[in-house]
C-alpha cells in the first residue's frame, strides 16, 4: 500500500482492524478464522451463475418450451426450481459491494481500478445482453459492473471532499440519479448499499446491520451479510482477472446455450 492510500484510510478514521476488514471487539481474528476474499468471490460467482442460469436457461426452457402441454407437472417443477435459483443468486450482489468497499480502501490506486471496472463493464455489456435480455443491444439495462463503477467513483468523490458533507451528500445524489437514468443493474440502489458500506467500514457489525438493511427490499439478500461479517481480511487466492473475467465469461456461455443449443433441443 503506497503512502497516498495510507493516508486515505488514516484521513478517514479507519482504525487498525478497519485497514484488515475485521473488527477484534466482535471476537474475530484475522489471523485463522473466517472467509477470505477470494472465498467470497467464489461464492458470489456461483451464486450468480446459478441465478444467471435460472434467468437465462430455466427461463426459456418454461416459456419456449410444450411442457406446459405435454407434461405440467414438469413444467410445474422447472417454475419451482427457477424461484429457487433466483432467490440463490439474490446473495451475490451484496458480497460483490461489499468486496468493492473493502478493495477501495486497499487499492494502491483507485484511477486504475476505476479503468479496470469500466473496461469490463463495456465488454460486459454485449454477453449481458446476449444471455439475459430480449435483444442485442438492449438499451433498457445495463450490466451490473456499470453500477459497480459509478459505486466506486461516487466513493472516490467521497473521500476527495472530506470536510465537505453537503457536497458529499450531493456527489452520492448525483451517482444515484446516473444510476438510474443509465438503467444500471440495481441502479440507484446499488450506489446507495456501496455508500451505507462505506460509511460503516469501520464496524463489521454495524457494516452488516446497514448493508442488510439498504438491500431488504431484495429477498434473500440480507443473508449474504451474515457471510460478509464471517469476512477474515485476507485476501487469498490470488486470482483477480479470474473474477473479473468470470461475469462477461459465463453470460456469454450462457447466451450460446440460450441461443444456439435449446432452439435445437425445445
Amino acid at each position: 500500500m503506497n503512502e497516498k492510500s495510507t493516508n486515505r484510510i488514516a484521513e478517514t478514521g479507519a482504525c487498525p482492524e478497519a485497514q484488515t476488514g475485521v473488527s477484534t471487539q466482535y471476537g474475530f481474528t484475522h489471523s485463522r478464522y473466517g472467509l477470505s476474499g477470494s472465498t467470497l468471490k467464489l461464492i458470489a460467482c456461483i451464486t450468480m451463475l446459478i441465478d444467471h442460469t435460472g434467468a437465462a436457461i430455466v427461463d426459456t426452457i418454461i416459456f419456449d418450451s410444450n411442457l406446459r402441454y405435454t407434461n405440467l407437472e414438469m413444467w410445474n417443477n422447472l417454475r419451482t426450481l427457477y424461484t429457487w435459483m433466483r432467490g440463490i443468486g439474490r446473495l451475490a450482489f451484496p458480497i460483490f459491494c461489499f468486496l468493492l468497499v473493502e478493495g477501495f480502501f486497499h487499492t494502491r490506486d483507485v484511477k486504475r481500478y476505476c479503468s479496470r471496472m469500466l473496461l469490463f463493464a463495456l465488454i460486459s455489456e454485449f454477453p449481458f445482453d446476449y444471455a439475459l435480455k430480449a435483444s442485442v443491444p438492449f438499451w433498457n439495462k445495463q450490466n451490473v459492473y456499470f453500477t459497480l463503477l459509478l459505486s466506486l467513483l461516487c466513493l472516490y468523490l467521497l473521500d476527495q471532499l472530506r470536510g465537505m458533507p453537503w457536497i458529499q451528500l450531493f456527489a452520492v445524489y448525483m451517482a444515484m440519479t446516473l444510476a438510474k437514468a443509465m438503467m444500471t443493474d440495481y441502479n440507484y440502489k446499488g450506489v446507495f448499499l456501496v455508500v451505507m458500506l462505506y460509511l460503516f467500514h469501520d464496524y463489521r457489525l454495524y457494516q452488516s446491520i446497514a448493508g442488510a438493511a439498504a438491500i431488504s427490499w431484495e429477498q434473500y439478500a440480507p443473508l449474504s451479510f451474515v457471510l460478509c461479517f464471517l469476512y477474515n481480511g485476507k485476501r487469498g487466492l490470488r486470482l483477480r482477472y479470474f473474477f473479473y473475467g468470470f461475469y462477461p465469461g459465463h453470460l456469454l456461455v450462457l447466451g450460446l446455450i440460450r441461443h444456439v443449443v435449446l432452439p435445437r433441443i425445445l
